[in-house]
């Protein structure tokens, strides 16, 4: 990370924690909610199956930045998909980037060719081993590590939502992590219960015994992108919420903290690691605020 862009953050962290302010620092454009896969853990993909025109995005891009956002993802459905009058996902990095958003993110399932050394990070969902991913997202393990292994950077990070398939493989992946060329570290979340996935959800005691496997693997060396101060308040859902920090914005609506903030009692169940991350940090837990400081410098 740029020393610029640590002083803006540590600025607007600083500004938060003392004055108990709510602006936003981080946001999410929505490309498309369409899909080359039908997860079984996700319940938001291929609803509409629209790609946001480009100047569309171009203008909520423009907006985010307004608002003192800083730090942009662009998620799907799949990113790499989106297309728009011979626009690509690229070219919205590359105008992020110019614009001048610090950190630029995008998420994707890392089922098509991963050529994007613009971004920070990318973030590839990666749902266990060969066995336990398959089992959740179709036979696409192998392509996914191919693309890995002929990507034209070294920016990736795994995003792994841990859920009652796969909870035995979080170690996997950390190993996975730390072992492959090009990915940089692996993120986790665990599964949050929309309606009609509920049954994926873990227990605080399932919970806790892969925050255990986390921790170890940090020990060890393994490169987990999240924060161990928070798996705590993350095991039994302890954290407020929603983040006012982090907002959403998809097709001109803009939503604080996700899109799941509008299913009623969700809130109180999340499982984004991020959100119990970002809202501990901005409430001025010390602990956090230290451990976030060594991981972001380390991974960003």
């Amino acid at each position: 990370m740029k020393i610029s862009s640590f002083l803006y953050f540590a600025g607007f962290g600083i500004r938060t924690v003392l004055f108990r302010k709510k602006d936003p620092i981080l946001g999410t454009i929505i490309l498309t909610d369409r899909c080359n896969l039908t997860c079984r853990h996700c319940s938001v993909n291929n609803i509409t199956s629209v790609m946001y025109p480009y100047e569309q995005v171009k203008k909520e891009m423009r907006q985010l930045y307004d608002m003192g956002i800083r730090i942009l993802f662009f998620c799907g459905g799949e990113t790499f998909l989106w297309e728009d009058h011979g626009k690509k996902l690229r070219d919205l990095v590359i105008e992020a980037k110019e614009m001048g958003f610090l950190i630029v993110n995008t998420v994707t399932n890392g089922t098509f060719p991963i050529d994007l050394p613009e971004a920070d990070l990318i973030l590839l969902s990666l749902d266990g081993d060969k066995e336990r991913h398959n089992q959740i997202r179709g036979n696409t393990y192998d392509r996914i590590m191919h693309h890995i292994r002929h990507a034209s950077s070294d920016n990736i990070c795994f995003y792994m939502a841990v859920n009652q398939i796969n909870k035995d493989a979080v170690r996997d992946v950390c190993l996975l992590a730390k072992d492959t060329p090009n990915v940089r570290a692996v993120s986790f979340n665990f599964h949050t219960p929309y309606p009609d996935t509920k049954e994926l959800a873990l227990t605080p005691k399932e919970k806790a015994k892969c925050c255990k496997v986390m921790a170890e693997m940090m020990e060890e060396g393994a490169p987990v992108f999240n924060l161990k101060s928070a798996f705590p308040y993350l095991i039994d859902n302890r954290f407020p919420t929603p983040c006012h920090q982090c907002v959403v914005m998809e097709n001109g609506k803009l939503s604080v903290c996700g899109r799941c903030i509008e299913v009623p009692g969700l809130c109180e169940k999340c499982g984004y690691f991020f959100v119990a991350e970002y809202t501990l940090l901005f409430a001025g837990n010390v602990k956090i605020i230290w451990e976030m400081l060594r991981t972001y410098l380390k991974y960003i």
